[in-house]
């Protein structure tokens, strides 16, 4: 009875439309144009690398699409037991016809023209989103993006402020905020100015959350102006070389301005907590970063108190502080559980996220999954995991456990899913 119950929770949720709320999607080319665009996702090469493929060979310069195809298929028969083989897959029978329950090296060239003939659609990005079923995608758009050339109802503006907090140190990123504003932003008034145009430029292009990135060491606190106008003075003429104190103190301003910004402008601030950058110095590219569990949502308390109004959805690098995650969501109005990021990203690990989750944090606080994706291919075989998983969990704790009918388990199911993003990011009908 599990088993039929799971599958037909499941069934109803696959007819549910979409709205990914985090992807790296460039909405200018969101699709692949090669099935190389998609064996070169990050999650492929650093795990034929750490099965022994040599880096050499995986990021060797000049070589074409399809013979970068042949390398990593010859070198996918120790991945077969991921889940990220079992995406590959997916997709490969879903958008290219392969009817086999393994692809080789052999499959390579078949495989390869297969794709490239549908990848040449004019219409083939179109062709994905229908058959995924998805209605809009977030993007993750850097502060001097001109948010042009794409349909930003399909393609949703995300501000990602990385650099502006993190990297105002480097002149390029200075020179690159007065370009986009006008304004050179050498103290706090100025840097409130310079952001606050930002802020609206986004907003004319329908943006609908910020976001960033953020560090395991990272504890944002207020900085008075007066802290930050000395601060400023020390970056600007020492750059990369000044203190860590003021860098510092830099970042936590620029941090809280955007802040600030967000509960003036009315959007969400997603939070991406825990990542490591570079700790595997020789590591492919994209595969260099780790999640460290040092880090504790106990260094975001004055943020979460001083914004009430800010709904921050919080996604965590690892599993293992998930329970702090849930616990801050039980207590604190404003944060919100978002996603299995990463390492986090297994059914393993969704089954268990997801289940305390669903236990112990109100149903409307809850961003289910996104595909954190680079190309429109992934999102299939990624949802239909987390629905999978998704369907197990409302089956086994919610209809089999708690005796609650099939349709409430459903509808539970259809919230977390794409309800809650409707809701938290006010993507209302017309907006």
């Amino acid at each position: 009875m599990s088993q039929s119950l799971r599958q037909a929770i499941f069934d109803e949720l696959q007819q549910l439309p979409l709205i990914d709320p985090h992807t790296h999607i460039n909405p200018l080319q969101p699709a692949s144009t090669s099935l190389a665009d998609i064996l070169g996702y990050h999650y492929y090469t650093e795990l034929a690398h750490s099965a022994g493929m040599p880096k050499s060979v995986v990021e060797e310069t000049g070589i074409d699409a399809r013979e970068r195809v042949v390398r990593l298929l010859a070198n996918m028969g120790p991945l077969e037991n991921t889940v990220q083989y079992s995406w590959f897959l997916e997709i490969a029978r879903t958008f290219f016809g392969f009817e086999g329950d393994r692809v080789e090296q052999r499959d390579a060239d078949r495989l390869f023209d297969a794709a490239a003939d549908r990848m040449a659609s004019a219409d083939w990005a179109g062709q994905v989103l229908r058959t995924t079923k998805l209605d809009c995608v977030f993007l993750t758009n850097e502060f001097d993006d001109p948010l042009t050339g794409f349909d930003s109802r399909v393609y949703v503006p995300c501000l990602r402020t990385d650099d502006l907090v993190f990297n105002f140190a480097q002149s390029s990123v200075r020179e690159r905020l007065e370009r986009v504003t006008g304004i050179s932003a050498a103290d706090a008034r100025s840097f409130r100015t310079a952001v606050g145009k930002v802020f609206e430029h986004f907003r004319d292009h329908n943006v609908r959350a910020c976001a960033i990135s953020l560090p395991p060491d990272f504890a944002p606190t207020k900085v008075s102006d007066a802290r930050a106008d000395t601060a400023f003075q020390a970056v600007l003429s020492q750059g990369l070389d000044a203190r860590d104190t003021d860098r510092r103190s830099v970042a936590c301003f620029v941090f809280w301005t955007l802040a600030e910004f967000c509960a003036e402008f009315g959007l969400p601030f997603d939070l991406m907590i825990g990542v490591n950058r570079g700790v595997y110095e020789d590591g492919v590219y994209q595969g260099r970063d780790l999640y460290d569990s040092r880090v504790s949502l106990l260094q975001y308390r004055e943020l979460f108190n001083a914004f009430p109004r800010v709904v921050f959805p919080v996604s965590v690098l690892a599993s293992v502080t998930n329970q702090e995650l849930v616990s801050y969501a039980w207590i604190f109005p404003n944060v919100v559980t978002s996603g299995h990021w990463w390492y986090s990203n297994t059914p393993a690990f969704i089954e268990r996220d997801l289940s305390a989750r669903l236990e112990a944090v109100p149903q409307t606080k809850q961003i289910g999954y996104y595909s954190d994706m680079y190309k429109l291919e992934f999102a299939l075989p990624k949802f239909n995991m987390y629905k999978r998983v998704l369907a197990k969990v409302l089956a086994e704790k919610f209809v089999v456990e708690r005796g609650w009918t099939e349709q409430r388990a459903i509808d539970l199911g259809k919230l977390v899913l794409r309800g809650n993003v409707e809701t938290l990011f006010d993507m209302r009908p017309g907006r």
